[in-house]
């Protein structure tokens, strides 16, 4: 079931979301224990995309009471989405928008860590990409189209020739030296990638642009987010790439071992 500022969520209440997309969002995988790794970043998220979108400041308190409340005899594992939007908001007046809900839906999680991903690059740009926003059209444009390539994903690569990031993840090298190397170009700041960087030890990283050819190149290369830890890309276009590099699974178990945050 879907909650709107607590209560059920109904047609009316979503038409707002489908006609205009116009909302941003984050998605926390909720452990077991009912905790959530990297909490205080998706709180943090959630208040900095709502004052950059609506302008406004967001309640977080009243975000973890909604998520708790529908989570509440809910099985886990499984990833909890809060997306953020204005019931009143109109494709003629966005600037009206300034009275955001907090919707909250549940999904199942997928198992961890998921099966390597094969993924064809594309050139493409996501828009204002330091927001976690609803404007999904472009990147799952993308993503249908390597599927159609019969790869699972795509990997996006901007005009200036440089890789940024994936459909929905941030990606992460892993050079000849063994250094973890995250591309510079405009990206969203992924709670995930941001845990690893802190949580990392024994193991440098590093931001750099990285062109397709260079990322091609690298001993080994990963996707991150919250729903799927770190997942090892298996190939990008026709060069395929280790997925058993033990960097990978040093960030696995690195980011395995980081205890979850109660709501």
């Amino acid at each position: 079931m879907a909650t709107l500022d607590g209560k059920p969520a109904t047609a009316d209440n979503l038409l707002p979301l489908a006609l205009t997309n116009f909302a941003h969002f984050t998605s926390m995988r909720v452990d077991a224990d009912h905790t959530i790794r990297g909490l205080t970043l998706h709180m943090e998220r959630l208040v900095r995309d709502c004052k950059i979108v609506y302008g406004t400041d967001l309640d977080t308190g009243r975000v973890r009471e909604h998520v708790r409340a529908a989570l509440d005899g809910r099985a886990a594992p499984c990833v909890v989405r809060v997306t953020v939007y204005d019931l009143t908001v109109e494709m003629g007046h966005p600037a009206d928008a300034d009275n955001p809900s907090v919707l909250v839906t549940v999904r199942p999680a997928v198992k961890m860590p998921p099966a390597p991903l094969r993924a064809q690059s594309v050139q493409y740009e996501r828009d204002l990409p330091q927001v976690k926003h609803c404007g999904l059209f472009g990147a799952l444009h993308a993503r249908r189209a390597a599927q159609l390539a019969r790869f699972e994903d795509a990997v996006f690569v901007g005009r200036d020739g440089y890789v940024s990031e994936g459909g929905t993840w941030n990606v992460g090298f892993v050079d000849g030296n063994g250094t973890v190397v995250w591309p510079q170009a405009p990206v969203l700041p992924g709670v995930t990638m941001a845990l690893l960087q802190e949580h990392t030890t024994g193991i440098e990283h590093q931001t750099a642009t990285i062109t397709l050819d260079q990322a091609k190149g690298m001993a080994a290369a990963f996707a991150t987010n919250t729903s799927i830890g770190v997942r090892a890309l298996s190939a990008i276009d026709d060069k395929e790439l280790s997925t058993e590099h033990p960097v990978l699974s040093a960030l696995r178990e690195t980011y395995l071992s980081i205890p979850g945050e109660t709501l």
